[in-house]
């Protein structure tokens, strides 16, 4: 139970109802109870100001932590890219150098390869009719 709110219940339970017909008694009752529910009240806004302040602290490290994740991810991206356009270069650099050293050889799998999707696209209009 929350301290100031706890010193409340024990003043009230510790008076006697004698206490509470005087009414200099009574009143000084009702000030101690008004300045236990004001410690209680700045307590329980001091709480809420801090968990708001470690909730604000955390949403800023998760979006720090998501930019950086994001800078990787794009970083990571780029040289994928990158490398592909290198192996792409490279793997046409090596056919042209094929095709300057094997014209005959080149020519032979060009034909053959264009017969062989010729004939994938024939019996593919085939299977549809």
């Amino acid at each position: 139970m929350n301290q100031p709110l706890a010193s409340i219940l024990h003043t009230l339970k510790g008076n006697t109802m004698t206490e509470l017909n005087t009414p200099a008694s009574a009143a000084n009752m009702i000030d101690r109870a008004t300045q236990r529910s004001d410690a209680a009240i700045q307590a329980g806004t001091e709480a809420a100001h801090q968990a708001l302040e470690g909730l604000s602290q955390s949403a800023r490290q998760l979006q720090a932590d998501a930019g950086h994740l994001s800078q990787r991810g794009l970083d990571a991206l780029r040289d994928g890219t990158r490398d592909l356009r290198i192996s792409a270069r490279r793997a046409g650099e090596r056919t042209v150098g094929y095709i300057h050293d094997e014209p005959v050889k080149s020519m032979l799998f060009a034909a053959a390869a264009g017969a062989a999707v010729m004939a994938l696209l024939s019996l593919a209009g085939r299977s549809h009719r």
